[in-house]
């Protein structure tokens, strides 16, 4: 069992020390435009619904932090005096 699974499937980049610069570079390039074929594109009402979540969140967020930094900036008046 010394054969990793990368090399047993023949997916192992030994090879790819020997390739010249522009190899390597198309090496990438096909690796690139082959993940690329795996995207899916969302459908419009996913999208819409994906859009809406992060809106949601990014608010909601917002909130957080501004009430966090209005009670810290009480508390350091409070603690330290208004000046």
């Amino acid at each position: 069992m010394s054969e990793s699974s990368a090399e047993a499937a023949g997916t192992h980049d030994a090879g790819t020390e020997r390739r010249g610069f522009f190899g390597r570079i198309a090496l990438f390039v096909r690796q690139v435009v082959g993940e690329l074929r795996k995207v899916v594109t969302p459908t419009r009402s996913e999208l819409i619904n994906y859009t809406i979540v992060v809106i949601v969140f990014v608010t909601v967020a917002m909130l957080f932090v501004t009430a966090l930094d209005l009670v810290l900036g009480q508390g350091a008046g409070w603690l330290f005096g208004d000046g």
